[in-house]
């Protein structure tokens, strides 16, 4: 069923989540074990990462297929083209679409990088520059599945202000995706802001669900900050490093859990259709949030 379609009809608010696939085959028993304990906050859907840079694909169909069709769950599948040619996109989704998958999340993945950590341009796809690139395409030629794209309420790292990210935003939009996810945030402001640049330009009926992460310790979040470029207001940031030094990182998991259920009561209250959790493959955590809710 397409995702798109279930947001629409959806009369209260929602929880979708996203799930990154274990690399190990031993450890999916544990994993699918995570994925059967979410679904007691009954998500609307799930999506299903791929390896850095594109790899790890077929992961993914597999992983993906087993969570909507052995554990009834709608899924998305990550489907990113920095190093693909068309071919190798219509192959990929083929294989979705015979594993029952009709949602991808459309991007264009991190840049390759050669043996010294440099981007190497001569890896990069001939075919897609640009994420919005492969919303066109298959928009274009493979109109059976429904496409979502990456939002970013705070600008893409490679993107030089907060307008030029809008921009390429709304050209994914116009291309043809159904809805959009955000990148992690924690100033609901520019979520806010987000929504508000979108109606000016008359596309505000693209539902952008904004994308939580709980915080679990200290580490973790400065890991993830360094990866996706996101950032965090200082207040919130200095909160978490007291909280650390006064009990650890379960007080940096308590202040965490606190902050994302205030934050999402007023993303809902200011009109969020739903709230999509990055979940870590932590069906604990999520389980606990959205009781806080």
């Amino acid at each position: 069923m397409h995702i798109g379609e279930l947001i629409k009809k959806q009369e209260k608010p929602f929880f979708s989540v996203e799930f990154f696939p274990p690399k190990e085959k031993e450890k999916w028993n544990d994993f699918f074990q995570v994925v059967e304990k979410i679904k007691a906050i009954n998500p609307l859907f799930a999506s299903v990462t791929c390896g850095a840079g594109g790899s790890g694909q077929d992961n993914t169909v597999e992983i993906a297929s087993a969570i909507k069709n052995n554990h009834g769950i709608e899924c998305m599948a990550h489907c990113t083209c920095v190093r693909s040619d068309k071919a190798k996109i219509d192959e990929y989704l083929s294989e979705l679409r015979h594993a029952n998958i009709e949602n991808i999340l459309a991007l264009r993945g991190d840049k390759p990088k050669n043996a010294e950590g440099l981007v190497d341009e001569s890896l990069m796809s001939h075919d897609f520059k640009f994420a919005s690139d492969l919303v066109g395409y298959v928009r274009e030629r493979h109109k059976d599945f429904d496409v979502a794209v990456a939002a970013y309420p705070a600008p893409h790292p490679e993107s030089k202000t907060f307008s030029e990210d809008r921009k390429f935003l709304i050209e994914k939009i116009r291309k043809g995706a159904n809805f959009g996810i955000t990148q992690l945030f924690f100033d609901s402001r520019e979520y806010l802001d987000l929504q508000e640049r979108l109606k000016k330009e008359g596309i505000a009926d693209c539902p952008i669900i904004p994308g939580i992460l709980p915080i679990q310790s200290l580490a973790s979040i400065k890991h993830t900050l360094s990866l996706c470029g996101a950032n965090i207001p200082g207040k919130f940031f200095l909160a978490l490093e007291k909280a650390y030094d006064e009990g650890g990182n379960e007080k940096v998991k308590e202040l965490g859990l606190k902050y994302a259920v205030d934050q999402i009561r007023i993303l809902l209250d200011s009109g969020a259709k739903g709230i999509h959790l990055y979940s870590l493959n932590k069906a604990e955590l999520c389980l606990q949030l959205v009781d806080m809710i």
